[in-house]
Order: C-alpha cells, then sequence, then structure tokens
C-alpha cells in the first residue's frame, strides 16, 4: 500500500491589503517618510500648503516686526480664533457635502443679540441664555436642511436668503439702541477673554494629547492586525507621539512665559471641539457617511445611506457651531450691536476651512482644516495690525491666500486622478 507523502507546510498568510500597493501601510519609520513623499508627489498633500504657509507668514512678520512671535501676541492670537473657530468647524462640515451656508456670520449675530438682550433686559441665567441660543441654532438649521431635501433648492440660495431673515430678526431683537455692552463680571465674558488654563494644566492636556494619541493609533494597528491587514510599526507610533508632546510642550512653556496670560480657556474649548469632531468624522458611522455622501450623493444613495438625515443633520450641526461662535465672540468684544457677526467673519469662516484643505467639491478635509485655516487667517490679521496698516489691506492678502488655496485643491484633485486617486 502506496502512502502518501504529507502535504508541504502552508506559506505564512500575506496581509490582504498587500496585494494592492495602494493600500499598504508603512512598516517603519523609514517607510512612513516614504510613503509621504510619495503622497505629496501624487497630489495628496493634506496639510503640508496650510502648514508650510503658516510658517512663512510667521517668518516675513517676524522680521517686519519682532514683536510678531512675542509670548503676548501669541497668546493673543489663540484667544482670537476660538469664535471664528467654531464658526468655521461648522462650515468644513458642510463643506465636506459639497454645500455651503452662507448664514453663518447672521447667525452668530443673533445669537449674539439674543444673549445680550435676555441677560441685560430680562435678566435670564447664563446657562439658560446659552440654551436657547442653540436651539434657536438647531431650529435654523432643520428650516435650512427641510428646503434642501424637500424642494431642492440649492443651499446657496437658502442660506443667502437666510443671511438676510437672520440679519433683520437681530436688528428688531436689538431694537432702537443698536448696542448692548456685556459686563464683564458675565460667565462668558470671562471664558472668552480673560480666563486662561494654570500652566500645570496646560502641560497635563499636553501629556494626555499625546498618550491618547499614542493610544488611539496602537488600537488601531492592533485592530488591522487581528483584521490580517498591514498595521504601523509601534516605534513610528512612539515617535511620533514623542515629538507631539515635546513640540506642543515647548509651545506651552513659551505662551506661559506672558504673565498676563497664556492658553485662554476658549481656544481649549476650541480644540477640544475639533478633537471630539475629527474623532466624529473618522471614526463613527455618521462620519463615514457624510465622506460617503460628499463624494458620491448618488453611490452613497444606492448603498443604502440616508441622505437626506445625513444633509438636514449638517445643516443643523453648521448653525448651532455659528450660534456658540457668536457666543463666544459676544463675550471676546463684550458687546452686543448690530455689527456683530457682519463684515468679515463669514469670509473668515469660510476661508479659513478652505484655506486649511477642505475641499469645495466636496468629499475632502477634516476638523484640523478649521483650526489651520483661522490660525493663518488671525496671524495675518495680527501681523498687519502690529504694523499698523489698513484693514484693507488684510481683506486684499486673506483674499489672495484664499485663491490660491483653491488653485492648490483644483491641481491636487487633477493630480490625484491622473495618478488614479481621485
Amino acid at each position: 500500500m502506496t502512502q502518501t507523502p504529507p502535504a508541504p507546510a502552508a506559506a505564512p498568510a500575506t496581509p490582504s491589503d498587500l496585494q494592492d500597493e495602494r493600500l499598504v501601510r508603512p512598516a517603519n519609520l523609514r517607510e512612513s517618510v516614504a510613503a509621504s513623499f510619495k503622497r505629496v508627489r501624487t497630489g495628496d498633500l493634506g496639510s503640508l500648503p496650510v502648514v508650510i504657509g503658516l510658517v512663512v507668514i510667521c517668518v516675513i512678520f517676524q522680521i517686519l516686526n519682532s514683536n510678531f512671535l512675542g509670548a503676548e501676541n501669541i497668546s493673543d492670537t489663540l484667544v482670537d480664533t476660538a469664535g471664528i473657530g467654531f464658526i468655521s468647524v461648522g462650515i468644513v462640515l458642510v463643506l465636506l457635502l459639497g454645500q455651503i451656508d452662507l448664514s453663518v456670520g447672521s447667525m452668530s449675530g443673533f445669537s449674539a443679540a439674543i444673549f445680550g438682550v435676555l441677560l441685560t433686559k430680562n435678566h435670564w441665567p447664563e446657562w439658560v441664555i446659552i440654551i436657547v441660543c442653540i436651539v434657536v441654532g438647531a431650529v435654523v438649521g432643520l428650516i435650512y436642511g427641510a428646503l434642501f431635501v424637500r424642494f431642492g433648492v440649492p443651499s446657496f440660495v437658502i442660506t443667502l436668503a437666510g443671511l438676510l431673515a437672520l440679519l433683520g430678526a437681530q436688528l428688531a431683537t436689538l431694537g432702537p439702541l443698536g448696542s448692548i455692552n456685556i459686563p464683564f463680571t458675565t460667565f462668558i465674558v470671562n471664558f472668552s477673554l480673560t480666563q486662561f488654563l494654570p500652566t500645570w494644566l496646560n502641560y497635563v492636556l499636553v501629556v494626555v494629547a499625546g498618550l491618547g494619541y499614542a493610544g488611539t493609533a496602537l488600537a488601531r494597528a492592533n485592530g488591522r492586525r487581528r483584521a490580517g491587514l498591514s498595521a504601523p510599526a509601534v516605534s513610528g507610533i512612539l515617535v511620533k507621539a514623542i515629538i507631539l508632546v515635546v513640540a506642543l510642550g515647548l509651545i506651552v512653556a513659551y505662551v506661559s512665559t506672558y504673565a498676563g496670560g497664556g492658553i485662554g480657556d476658549s481656544f481649549v474649548a476650541l480644540i477640544l471641539l475639533v478633537v471630539i469632531m475629527q474623532y466624529v468624522l473618522t471614526r463613527t458611522r455618521f462620519g463615514r457617511e457624510v465622506f460617503a455622501v460628499g463624494g458620491n450623493v448618488e453611490a452613497a444613495r444606492r448603498a443604502g445611506i440616508r441622505v437626506n438625515r445625513i444633509y438636514v443633520t449638517v445643516f443643523i450641526l453648521c448653525a448651532v457651531l455659528a450660534a456658540l461662535g457668536g457666543l463666544l465672540n459676544l463675550g471676546h468684544l463684550a458687546s452686543a450691536s448690530t455689527s456683530s457677526g457682519t463684515g468679515d467673519v463669514n469670509l473668515d469662516a469660510i476661508a479659513g476651512a478652505v484655506i486649511g484643505g477642505t475641499s469645495l467639491f466636496g468629499g475632502r478635509g477634516s476638523a484640523w482644516s478649521a483650526l489651520l485655516g483661522i490660525l493663518v487667517i488671525t496671524a495675518i490679521s495680527q501681523g498687519l495690525n502690529l504694523l499698523s496698516l489698513d484693514s484693507s489691506v488684510r481683506f486684499m492678502i486673506t483674499g489672495g491666500v484664499l485663491l490660491l488655496a483653491v488653485i492648490v485643491d483644483s491641481l491636487s484633485r487633477r493630480s490625484r486622478a491622473s495618478h488614479g486617486q481621485a
């Protein structure tokens, strides 16, 4: 009887994503650097252009005025970004769907008017007024979303009409006085303008940020390994976490040398919002559906995504964030007036999202886009103020930077398409 020879030992299974080079994750630090250069060459620029732009802006203004990178100016810049940053995060959400909200400035001004009147004339508790402003913003966003999904009216037209309607509501709410001063003893003014975190707490948050990044990245890598996919090396993750902690620690140490300030509570609130929203966009079903709808609405609908619900939810979130941003701006100025939310609020909020890297064509962007873009705009504003230049120059420079950001986005899309990565 012939004995069957034993079967050869099976070769170790190759991770399935390694069969497609476009899905391979770098396994070590050297491969991570190489992969980053490759992404840049193929048009996947990410936040690189805005980071380079921010560095160039800082260098130029520091040369022109040695106080630009001083601890006091940096502290003031961070505080100035909070209100408009909240609004810009909402703009990022609607841009991810390929839509727009032109009424965020008016929504923020209306929110400020509601707060000023209810606080000074009706003497309502601050926390109740804040809830009222959030509810009003949610109702406005619900109306936008309902009009969009029910009648198919372009968001540009809906929110342009909303801009005018909310501006009228703001004027009617303020009445003949047109301006209301907010006492400096109120929570909203202290939080937005005068409250700064203790230095020790800043360092604690820096360490928490590093541990959070490392923990999230390691958990993600382990999940990929369990699923039979390639994963980044642990050493690369730890190096990035250490670099993050050291960089943030140095910034905190330098800004804290300014005795009259430091890291403002309002800026920390903006960072917290960005982190939460980034997690929602990248780690939840809702976030994946937002990107799917923004990338191809018909494909998302055929995949079973409730597209109309996504549109309505995003419009609500955008209006609510605009209302909260209006409250922070109110606290920063300690007043509500007919000029609240007007002027360059819309420009800065939309420009911040686009300059930060969110695509006007939908489907590409992140919550960090708003933060980076607003930092660029605020840095330009602070630099020009130090140079005592007219605001007209700031408008022209901001417009030029915005146009450049859109051109970079268009060229990036064209490059990705030519490399089969669009």
